[in-house]
């Protein structure tokens, strides 16, 4: 599971760097400053959560079936929340309408708060 999760959270980050290059380069004429920070913010999660990833994969006290949970709530969460995000934040740009899946962004910022919550809960219920 951890070389899963290695791998995942590298593969998050550097779509991380890359969408944050894009936006700060290639969409900055094309977006207004609103639609950029929109962007940005699910840029900025998508990290946080790579980076969450890298360091689930390296506690050793996590049990598989958790580590299991925490990924697959961090993993949606990121795709629902931050892909969402840049769909909304682009849809200037495209002839399809993506404000009709502005309903999964608050899904996933969900999924992304559960992640953590069970990471927190890990912790709290271990005994010493």
């Amino acid at each position: 599971m951890d070389k899963k999760i290695f791998q995942t959270a590298a593969l998050l980050g550097m779509i991380a760097i890359i969408l944050g290059a894009f936006g700060a380069h290639a969409l900055k004429a094309l977006l207004s400053q609103e639609q950029l920070a929109t962007f940005e913010t699910g840029v900025r999660y998508q990290m946080y959560h790579a980076l969450f990833l890298l360091l689930i994969g390296n506690i050793t006290t996590i049990s598989e079936k958790t580590k299991k949970q925490i990924y697959t709530l961090a993993l949606t969460g990121v795709i629902l929340f931050s892909g969402s995000i840049y769909l909304l934040a682009t849809n200037s740009l495209t002839p399809i309408d993506f404000k009709i899946i502005g309903f999964v962004t608050p899904i996933g910022g969900l999924l992304l708060i559960l992640s953590w919550t069970r990471f927190f809960t890990h912790f709290f219920n271990k005994k010493s």
